[in-house]
């Protein structure tokens, strides 16, 4: 059975992951599948509007195919993470720029990947039973996918909080995040669907939406901003640490535990995003500076050994957070030369 349905219905272009036991990782033959679709259908003019959704109750998509890329790594090939991650920032940055509606259906878990593949696009549907998460500090990677750019334009620090701890998000705080559009529960979705495929018109979801959740990270809000306005990984430890509260209790944690390198990277990605005005293939470039260097220079294949392959939870970082200097962090996001992604 293949790992991803692609046709049309009616106006609508229709992209499903079926890959519901692995809870629809994304593949890189899926990726490619979905840009040969997204480039036929872009000049197609019997398709009005694009939608993606999934197969199985868990998941969207909880993130890209990583165990097969930290494999061949700790092999010495480099090259296949590379073309994955190259490839699949183009594909990004196409859901980005696409000159037609896309409408996204989100439930269960959306992480990494799949934050990739619904997040950038115009009309992001969440249900009652979504999780979003940007999780790659805790295998020694950084928000990629494009995510950096959502966290730099989350509101004040919140980014910040979400990128270091991998915190999850229910509808209320993706809406309130900035990583979703419309609430609209999961029963309704059958009967939105049909009227999308039959009008090819992205004004049914507005007569479909919903008022969302309440976002427990808005009502936190004050609190994050005051916790990781040092900016920098020394500053917000000390804050964490003299902080009370179930807020602060739980970044303490997330942040002792996950990669000092990735967590310092990501802090100065999105300083970068937010005080120059990036745009999607700007965030794409950075990280993709990177994940060129991942493997070798960072701690992405010991990452994933410890949260994916061996599952032991027990990751050996290169550098402790003291160790994890600017001059370190500058060194992973230097400029490729001719090695630099292309869009």
């Amino acid at each position: 059975m293949s790992d991803i349905e692609i046709r049309t219905e009616g106006r609508a272009g229709r992209i499903t992951l079926t890959r519901p036991k692995a809870l629809n990782a994304l593949t890189y033959d899926m990726c490619m599948e979905i840009e040969r679709a997204l480039d036929a259908w872009a000049t197609d003019d019997a398709v009005s509007l694009v939608m993606i959704d999934a197969e199985g109750e868990r998941a969207f998509c909880a993130g890209g195919d990583v165990a097969q890329i930290q494999r061949a790594g700790t092999n010495g090939d480099y090259e296949s993470g590379r073309c994955f991650w190259r490839d699949e920032y183009r594909m990004n940055a196409k859901l980005a720029e696409y000159p037609k509606p896309i409408a996204a259906f989100l439930h269960g878990f959306v992480m990494g990947g799949g934050v990739g593949l619904a997040g950038h696009c115009p009309h992001r549907i969440v249900g009652e039973s979504v999780q979003v998460a940007m999780p790659e500090c805790g295998i020694g990677f950084v928000p990629d996918v494009g995510g950096s750019l959502l966290l730099a334009r989350a509101p004040g620090r919140l980014g910040d909080h979400l990128g270091l701890t991998a915190d999850r998000m229910g509808p209320g705080d993706a809406l309130h995040a900035g990583f979703a559009d419309h609430f609209v529960p999961e029963a309704d979705w059958p009967a939105l669907k049909a009227r999308l495929v039959e009008t090819g018109d992205p004004a049914e979801i507005d007569s479909a939406r919903q008022a969302p959740p309440d976002s427990p990270l808005q009502a936190a809000q004050p609190e994050i901003d005051a916790l990781y306005a040092a900016g920098t990984l020394p500053g917000i430890t000390a804050a964490l640490e003299t902080a009370e509260g179930e807020v602060a209790a739980r970044a303490r944690k997330a942040i002792g535990r996950n990669s000092p390198l990735s967590m310092a990277t990501t802090l100065e990605m999105l300083r970068r995003l937010r005080s120059e005005g990036g745009d999607i293939r700007a965030a794409l470039r950075q990280e993709y500076r990177v994940a060129h260097r991942i493997m070798e220079r960072g701690d992405f294949l010991e990452g994933v050994r410890a949260a994916i392959i061996d599952k032991d939870r027990s990751p050996s970082w290169r550098l402790g957070p003291e160790e994890a200097t600017p001059e370190a962090v500058a060194a992973l996001l230097a400029p490729l030369g001719e090695d630099e992604l292309a869009l």
